[in-house]
């Protein structure tokens, strides 16, 4: 069984062909089919891309490069399959498809030098230069664009995984919650079997089916796919065994929730002690030279974007001058890495005097916890408005990102009055820098209620690594435009 750091971990088997089939759905099926069509037709397009840049001079495609041309459809499926491109598990969430296809690249480019070599065949550079990334790259893209209309599908109640939520009440609704606010996981709870003697009929809207013994009757009844076991004191490990064994009858998936709180698998390896399987979860990484990477990066990057930005910012400055009279930037303390205080820079989206009118619009905050939101706030100016439809008003913390106070990602800076009333769990947000953006921001920014966006702060700060950073930058850009959550 593996444990990863997502909600639920998938437990991992062979099953016959035929209750695969009939777990996977017609959806599925479809799905793998495209993607595989994605992948043969970048790889012909790739081919015929290279066969043009590199023989074009020469009038005629020599046999060899056709046949191979012909030839690499085939051999790049090949690769992929062996690379696991195709396992259901992974289609549709997390890096490991888009991994997968690196890995069927790599393999297919050393299986090619490898052969060329030891059967002394001359290929030419130039086409396989040409031939293999561009065959990587567009396989990328279209499987993401696929990926991205799964989510839409599954945004409309399409394209889903059938759960029996298998728990205590509480973990279940906190369960079914999550999985209804992020239809994109493909998870839809159909049912509940509740440890004790369940009292309700229904949890979070969903139907309890009966206690822990009902799981495997609960599949059947409401034609569920998936067994998602929460954590629960009284399902052990005979228990979950003699489960497993159950439904690997009928070839039922079955997930584990991992008794941690948002640690993500890179920080943890199951490790047999005296015949046990011990979960190691490793410290994560707040100093070192990966943060002193982070911070190269951070620094190149806003340094580079204030200079192509200068345009942007000029034209910004003038447009807030001229909507209502005052600065242009706007000023504010706020609470950086270890507790220091620094002030961040952001353009004005507000009337001069909008700190003085917040005291009269307390009773119309729609926030809760420690922040301070009105959806149609009427101290925003009507350029304000468009700067935080699009995010602009953020830009002059690059500012912040040069000067060394703040991160390209990271928690959201917090105001020293949220700071004072931090409890112990909620300061671990201030063990890094505050980013520009982060996964508070990828995630629904103004309309996720206050302990949620602290859960996913205190998620970064314990999962942090640079490809995560990086994954958060390019999931920005499509929550900018999109504008979800921003007001």
């Amino acid at each position: 069984m593996s444990v990863t750091g997502d909600t639920i971990a998938t437990e991992s088997r062979e099953v016959p062909a035929s209750s695969a089939a009939a777990r996977t759905g017609p959806w599925m099926s479809s799905y793998l089919r495209r993607a595989a069509i994605a992948d043969g037709g970048s790889a012909l397009a790739a081919g015929i891309l290279a066969a043009e840049v590199r023989f074009a001079s020469q009038g005629h495609l020599p046999f060899g490069y056709l046949a191979f041309t012909c030839a690499l459809p085939a051999l790049w499926w090949a690769s992929v399959v062996l690379a696991g491109g195709y396992d259901c598990r992974f289609i549709g969430l997390g890096s490991d498809e888009f991994r997968r296809v690196l890995n069927a690249a790599v393999g297919i480019a050393a299986v090619v030098v490898a052969t060329s070599y030891t059967a002394k065949i001359s290929l030419a550079r130039g086409y396989l230069a040409v031939a293999l990334p561009t065959a990587t790259g567009l396989d990328l893209a279209v499987r993401y664009l696929l990926r991205k209309h799964l989510h839409r599908l599954r945004s409309r109640g399409s394209c889903t995984r059938r759960v029996v939520a298998v728990g205590h009440a509480a973990a279940v609704a906190e369960l079914v919650t999550t999985l209804r606010r992020d239809s994109y996981h493909g998870l839809s709870v159909v049912a509940a079997c509740l440890a004790g003697r369940p009292a309700a009929s229904e949890v979070a809207d969903v139907p309890v089916a009966g206690e822990l013994d009902a799981v495997t009757a609960a599949v059947s009844r409401y034609d569920a796919d998936t067994v998602a076991v929460l954590t629960c004191p009284e399902i052990n490990s005979t228990r979950l065994r003699e489960l497993a064994w159950d439904l690997e009858k009928t070839g039922t998936d079955l997930c584990v929730a991992p008794a941690l709180l948002d640690v993500a698998g890179p920080r943890t390896t199951i490790r047999p002690v005296a015949g046990l399987p011990l979960l190691h979860v490793d410290h994560p990484e707040l100093a070192g030279g990966k943060r002193i990477i982070k911070a190269l990066f951070d620094r190149a990057s806003a340094g580079l974007a204030l200079l192509l930005l200068a345009p942007v910012f000029a034209v910004v400055a003038v447009a807030v001058r001229c909507t209502d009279p005052g600065p242009a930037f706007f000023r504010q303390t706020r609470v950086g890495r270890n507790g220091r205080v620094f002030t961040l820079y952001k353009f004005r989206t507000m009337v001069a005097d909008a700190e003085h009118q917040k005291a009269l619009l307390a009773a119309l905050n729609e926030a809760d916890g420690a922040l301070f939101k009105i959806r149609r706030d009427p101290r925003v100016t009507r350029a304000g408005a468009l700067l935080r439809r699009w995010s602009l008003d953020e830009l002059p913390q690059l500012f912040n990102v040069l000067r060394g106070d703040m991160s390209l990602v990271g928690p959201r800076p917090a105001l020293p009055e949220e700071t004072a009333h931090y409890g112990g769990h909620m300061r671990r947000r201030l063990a890094v820098k505050p980013g520009i953006t982060g996964l508070w921001q990828v995630n629904g920014r103004s309309d996720l209620p206050w302990d949620e966006a602290v859960r996913l702060d205190v998620r970064y700060v314990e999962n942090w690594s640079f490809a995560l950073d990086l994954q958060i930058l390019w999931k920005t850009g499509s929550a900018v435009l999109t504008g979800s959550g921003a007001y």
